[in-house]
């Protein structure tokens, strides 16, 4: 069995040459086509988002906390408060100060959230521009 080496000059000679024209051609279609849909893509409303502060909350004495129980009773402080109108009420006395005194919302973990939104509804009604969230960092286990 013989082997030719070289160019003999056969045309009955195989090409073992991979054309990769059409595999670079299709590659610089879909660059084009990524380069074009991205930026749509990721592109959304630009805003300002909050930055995680996390520093301990300071509880001053003209603060209003409002502590939310398991069972969804509200106290202002340490008095209970017996209805959504009596919390109305002192949130709308609270509400004209100037400058506004900080709500602080202690919502307990078990408490539903229905409670918890209740609260936030009413400082809203009466007019509370501010309100914050006293939570505690998670366990790291």
């Amino acid at each position: 069995m013989a082997m030719q080496v070289g160019g003999g000059g056969d045309e009955d000679e195989v090409v073992s040459a991979i054309n990769t024209t059409p595999l670079v051609d299709v590659m610089l279609v879909l660059l084009i086509i990524f380069l074009i849909t991205i930026p749509v893509a990721t592109h959304t409303i630009k805003v300002n988002l909050p930055r995680d502060a996390n520093q301990p909350t300071q509880t001053k004495p003209g603060n209003v906390v409002l502590a939310v129980t398991e069972n969804g009773q509200i106290y202002w402080n340490e008095i209970a408060i017996k209805s959504r109108a009596d919390l109305l009420d002192r949130l709308e006395k609270v509400a004209v100060i100037k400058p506004q005194p900080q709500i602080q919302i202690r919502g307990d973990a078990k408490s539903r959230y229905e409670s918890v939104g209740r609260v936030i509804a009413t400082c809203q009604e009466a007019g509370i521009y501010h309100v914050d969230f006293i939570t505690e960092q998670p366990h790291s286990d």
